[in-house]
């Protein structure tokens, strides 16, 4: 089982990125995949999260509106798509999957996590 994110990158403030996480080894149906992000000295912060048939999608507050989550199956790739980027989104973000029954927000509950991608926004 494995999750591989990619698409950090340096960007200024305004701009874009889409982040993927390509998923192997694991059985699609009914989970959740979440994005986490950790800024320098900060805590772990939960940033989205998206269930199996994409019908269940949450946010949260600090990037509502501005980032996109979605996910295609038969790629085994969840999307993070981050728009009108600030300095605040500098982090490493990580994405893993969530135990089943377990809450998508909480890192306790998270199953098998990827290595994280970088991304530094800065002007």
């Amino acid at each position: 089982v494995q999750l591989l994110e990619s698409g950090g990158d340096l960007v200024q403030p305004g701009g874009s990125l889409r982040l993927s996480c390509k998923t192997s080894g694991i059985t699609w149906s009914r989970y959740f995949i979440s994005w986490v992000r950790q800024a320098p000295g900060k805590e772990l912060e939960w940033v989205s999260s998206i269930y199996d048939d994409s019908s269940l999608k949450y946010y949260a507050d600090s990037v509502k509106g501005r980032f996109t989550i979605s996910r295609d199956n038969a790629e085994n790739t969840v999307y993070l798509q981050m728009n009108s980027l600030k300095l605040e989104d500098t982090a490493l973000y990580t994405c893993a999957t969530v135990l089943s029954g377990g809450d998508w927000s909480k890192p306790a509950d998270f199953g098998v996590w990827g290595q994280g991608t970088q991304v530094t926004v800065s002007s």
